[in-house]
């Protein structure tokens, strides 16, 4: 969406002739206007409508895509070919999904998603001419239309039927979004390996089976970093998530480090200082180790942790690239029990355990937050759908509840500008979505 920032305007079409079937090019959003390109090729004779797109994914979109795509296929009376690029682009990924509708609306092919495929399908022109000698409205206007392009191929090919991919789950959708995002980024950025935290707790699982699934398990290497506070049953699962995922597991207790630090500074009591500077020390030794071999830090910061502040800048969402940035704590739980269908990797402890940062004796997260399934309801209300806190109260959210988490995600906005790039899958992500600056008084 910023092509004007670094390339000039087309100045003409790009109309093809190619065996006397008439075809027109249009570029991504060129095909979002019912009287644009699109309708201007049908009155030249165009017979087969073919826009090529990056369209970036989110959770949703690609219904909303095929059903505006139909509406450009029978208003044109043409055949609709949408091709969609798919990969990895820093925190977009693209799903493919690309696609064909006939001049009746119908979906006669469709790609896989997140996976790049090349299929040959044949098109059954006479349906066309048939809906257009039948339809005036496109014999009432006549352009002065440039000449077509004329090609000639004279393969004969054989007639093939397209096939319309199923739909995925939204579990196995994100994950596979996520997974996608994430490889391209690590190959096409030249690392060698990544290294996560291991914490023992939801979301440094489900980031390490993301990195797993998406590099490999011999490119990625979990790292254990217990401090006073970490419970046996911390280690417990993260020993046991790396030995089912086959990763090597370092272990580096901060212990001492974090002594010298209250030595220094004469601290004797445990508050959010010392909390946040476990965070930091971990950080240090996750970039120590990124510098010294050239590895990728993951961070598991996730996106109702990083909406409210509940994260530590330089700590726990420190990182080169944050694989769940842009997923909400209960999808978090709802993707690691995907992904333990597949294979049961995270151990079950971590779905009833209450989550904890472990930071000072006896923590939960509900000790400073909502319960995570009604924080996620007001986020998504405030931030996907754009409700006022007003209307968010009048859906039956408690008003101090309300007035909480708003103030906090205000006041956090800070820390999320400084915040590593993550794979954007909701509509409105932190990443480039989220336009809010970090002074704002606005209490709406």
């Amino acid at each position: 969406f910023d092509e004007k920032r670094y390339f000039r305007k087309g100045e003409k079409p790009f109309m093809v002739s190619l065996n006397g079937v008439k075809l027109g090019f249009s570029v991504c959003e060129d095909i979002w206007h019912p009287d644009g390109w699109e309708r201007f090729y049908a009155l030249c004779g165009a017979e087969v409508l073919i826009n090529i797109n990056a369209s970036p994914y989110y959770v949703g979109k690609y219904q909303f895509r095929e059903s505006f795509l139909k509406a450009r296929a029978q208003d044109n009376l043409a055949y609709v070919v949408y091709a969609n690029l798919v990969g990895g682009q820093d925190d977009l990924v693209f799903d493919g999904r690309s696609l064909i509708i006939d001049p009746e609306g119908r979906l006669v092919f469709r790609a896989s998603a997140f996976k790049e495929m090349v299929k040959t399908v044949s098109l059954p022109l006479e349906k066309v001419k048939s809906k257009r000698l039948m339809d005036l409205r496109l014999r009432e206007k006549r352009l002065d239309c440039p000449s077509f392009l004329e090609l000639q191929d004279e393969r004969a090919l054989p007639y093939l039927e397209g096939e319309v991919e199923g739909e995925l789950a939204e579990e196995e959708e994100i994950y596979r979004a996520l997974e996608l995002g994430l490889r391209d980024y690590f190959f096409k950025s030249g690392f060698k390996k990544a290294v996560v935290g291991i914490s023992g707790g939801i979301d440094s699982a489900l980031t390490a089976c993301l990195a797993v699934d998406a590099l490999g398990k011999e490119n990625v290497v979990g790292v254990f970093m217990p401090s006073p506070f970490t419970s046996e049953e911390s280690k417990k699962y993260a020993f046991e998530l790396a030995e089912n995922l086959g990763i090597e597991l370092l272990v580096y207790p901060i212990d001492e480090v974090f002594n010298t630090y209250r030595r220094l500074f004469e601290s004797e009591e445990i508050n959010l200082a010392e909390e946040n500077l476990q965070s930091r020390i971990r950080a240090n030794i996750l970039f120590y180790l990124s510098n010294r071999h050239h590895w990728l830090v993951l961070s598991p910061s996730n996106k109702s942790e990083s909406a409210v502040g509940y994260t530590t800048i330089y700590g726990d969402m420190a990182g080169g690239f944050a694989p769940i940035k842009d997923v909400y704590k209960t999808m978090v739980y709802r993707l690691a029990r995907y992904r333990n269908s597949i294979k049961p990797d995270i151990p079950e402890g971590l779905f009833v355990r209450p989550p904890t940062a472990e930071l000072r004796p006896n923590q939960t997260d509900q000790d400073t937050l909502p319960p995570y399934e009604l924080l996620d309801q007001i986020l998504s209300l405030y931030i996907e759908e754009g409700l006022s806190k007003e209307e968010i109260v009048c859906r039956g959210f408690d008003r101090a509840v309300v007035e909480k988490v708003l103030d906090m995600l205000r006041r956090a906005e800070y820390k999320r500008k400084q915040a590593p790039l993550g794979t954007k899958i909701t509509e409105r992500s932190f990443n480039g979505d989220w336009r809010m600056p970090v002074i704002n008084f606005w209490k709406g």
